[in-house]
C-alpha cells in the first residue's frame, strides 16, 4: 500500500492529469497489487473544507463525493501512536497539522507517501514518490 497526500488523492478524482508519471506508476502499480492505495482519514475533512471553500468544485453533494473517495481508498485512522509521531518531527518538517498527521501515518505505518509537497520532500522525515 502507499499513501496519498489530499492533494492527490484529490486530483486522482478530478484532475489526474497533475499528476506526475512516477507518481501516477506508483498508483497503478499499487493498484495492481494487494496492497492498494491509502488515505490518512484526515484527508476527508480536508477535502470537505476544500469543497467547503470551493477550492474544489464538485458536481454531486459532499457528502456523497466524500463516500465515494471512502469507498476508493483505505482509509487509515489516527491513532495514538499516530497523534505522538505526529508531534515529533524535525523543525525542516511543515507545522501545518494535516500535514504533520499525514506526515505521520505513513512513517508510523511503514508507507510511501505520494505528494508534491516540497517542504514535506525535502524534509526527509517521510519517505515519499513524486
Amino acid at each position: 500500500m502507499i499513501l496519498l497526500d489530499t492533494h492527490v488523492a484529490v486530483w486522482l478524482a478530478v484532475e489526474p492529469s497533475k499528476i506526475s508519471k512516477r507518481a501516477t506508476d506508483a498508483v497503478l502499480e499499487a493498484r495492481r497489487t494487494n496492497g492498494g492505495l491509502g488515505i490518512a482519514d484526515v484527508t476527508l475533512w480536508e477535502v470537505a473544507m476544500l469543497i467547503d471553500q470551493g477550492r474544489i468544485d464538485v458536481m454531486i453533494p459532499m457528502e456523497s463525493f466524500l463516500k465515494e473517495i471512502e469507498a476508493n481508498f483505505t482509509v487509515l485512522p489516527l491513532t495514538p501512536k499516530i497523534a505522538s509521531r505526529s508531534m515529533r518531527f524535525a523543525a525542516t518538517y511543515p507545522r501545518d497539522p494535516m500535514d504533520r498527521l499525514i506526515g505521520a501515518t505513513a512513517v508510523v505505518e511503514n508507507l510511501l507517501l505520494v505528494t508534491r509537497d516540497e517542504k514535506i520532500r525535502a524534509s526527509n522525515e517521510v519517505e515519499t514518490i513524486w
